[in-house]
């Protein structure tokens, strides 16, 4: 059986795959399971649990914490991405499934390029008109999102207003990213439409998805 790494922004479908591939024999290693156990001694003080816990604890980009707990959470990222790596590599023929983040590419070069070297990196990939439902997602159920220099707020602007404004450039900006390290792109539009079961999941990613630019 192959072995997947599913890239992408936060919201892009790449745990629903995943979890639709698992039912299917394959075994998935989560990355933002591991990431909160990794900083389950940060988010216990707050009482942070779960996905939305971390995005809570490290807060909206204009916060004073948040560029802290920004470098924490991407160096448990780091870590925990050599790790599955490593499984991945010492896993001999098992089918699995990296389910990344939607900063895996700003682990580093190295980091994706071993990725790149042990899977087959699928990008999923969304259009134009699907990125305004990815910000209204962010906006009313936030994610955990490493902003980096592509958060630039105006004078007398509020966050929210910044983050719509904002987001467009950091899905161009990680759009490129994606690209350059993914095998397979494919678009979560046609995916939402045909809604394909594992087994004509692997068939699109196989015959129908367009190689990566």
């Amino acid at each position: 059986m192959i072995k997947f790494s599913f890239i992408g922004m936060s919201g892009a479908g790449k745990s629903h795959w995943a979890e639709k591939l698992a039912g299917a024999g394959f075994r998935v290693i989560r990355v933002d399971d591991r990431i909160e156990e990794k900083l389950a001694p940060e988010l216990a003080g707050g009482g942070y649990k779960g996905i939305g816990g971390v995005a809570a604890w490290m807060g909206w980009p204009n916060q004073p914490t948040y560029r802290d707990r920004e470098q924490k959470y991407l160096a448990r990222e780091v870590e925990c991405m050599n790790e599955a790596l490593d499984e991945m590599e010492t896993a001999g023929e098992e089918g699995m499934i990296l389910d990344t983040t939607g900063s895996v590419v700003y682990t580093g070069d190295e980091i994706c390029r071993r990725m790149k070297s042990l899977t087959e990196v699928v990008y999923l990939e969304a259009p134009a008109a699907e990125e305004r439902i990815l910000i209204a997602r962010y906006l009313s159920d936030p994610k955990p999102v490493l902003w980096g220099d592509q958060f630039v707020p105006r004078p007398g602007e509020s966050a929210s207003d910044t983050v719509a404004r904002c987001y467009p450039r950091l899905i161009a900006h990680r759009k490129k990213l994606y690209e350059k390290y993914a095998h397979r792109v494919v678009s979560i539009e046609r995916l939402r439409k045909t809604n394909p079961d594992a087994r004509a999941f692997l068939e699109y990613i196989d015959a129908q998805a367009r190689p990566a630019r």
